[in-house]
């Protein structure tokens, strides 16, 4: 299933969206470049790492202001091609418009605080945890719940292959989103039950669900609501 939206042309050109993407994939060509044990070693600095964050709120890391910087860092690192192109496709399915409704700065503001607001979610509910969470799914879900948000009555054209071929529908985002919000949430619940709230395959439910969360709440305050003025409208 791959999202392309046909609707809510933006206004101002989104340089926001499309350095995050290229930042994304920049870092994502330095690791490539880099060997295992050089992956791990960068990814156990800049990733966040739960029970590390534990450790620094028990003052037991020599430089525990370094684990907050993992809020953030950990937003730029991805664990394969997969993995980055998926995300970097929404961001650039869904961020320009809710960057045109916020502007450049407070959409920066917006997508970091919803990544890290995401990450401490995830910390909550597995915070010994020694598996690195990396990626910047939790921003983008942030961006997702602002957008359902904004524009619920917008149209997400959507590709599915069906056996040999594909074909599109019009799905509005209300329901596209809604449903993905819903499956992260079930996923988030059943992980409970397992020996790390993950979950299955690595996925970091909760960070998920948590950024959804708090881009619905962040993206009002910010005043995602307001139409801005000379904004396109639909």
């Amino acid at each position: 299933m791959v999202p392309l939206r046909d609707d809510n042309p933006v206004s101002i050109t989104p340089v926001v969206t499309y350095g995050l993407i290229g930042l994304n994939i920049a870092v994502f060509v330095f690791q490539l470049g880099l060997s295992r044990e050089g992956l791990d070693g960068f990814f156990d600095a800049w990733a966040l790492v739960p029970n590390q964050l534990t450790d620094s709120f028990q003052g037991a890391l020599q430089a525990p202001a370094s684990e907050w910087i993992t809020l953030v860092s950990s937003q730029f690192l991805h664990g394969g091609f997969f993995h980055v192109g998926g995300n970097l496709l929404y961001l650039w399915v869904f961020g320009n418009n809710i960057e045109d409704r916020l502007g450049h700065v407070k959409f920066l503001i917006f997508y970091l605080g919803c990544g890290a607001l995401a990450g401490l979610t995830q910390w909550v509910f597995d915070p010994s945890s020694t598996v690195p969470t990396i990626g910047a799914s939790g921003a983008i879900a942030g961006v997702m719940g602002a957008y359902i948000l904004r524009f619920p009555r917008a149209h997400i054209v959507t590709l599915i292959p069906l056996i040999i071929f594909f074909t599109t529908v019009r799905i509005p985002a209300i329901f596209f989103l809604g449903f993905w919000f819903v499956q992260q949430a079930l996923f988030s619940i059943a992980s409970l039950s397992t020996e790390t709230n993950l979950g299955a395959g690595g996925v970091a439910y909760w960070a998920h669900s948590g950024g959804f969360v708090f881009g619905l709440i962040l993206g009002p305050l910010l005043g995602l609501m307001r139409s801005r003025p000379g904004s396109a409208r639909r």
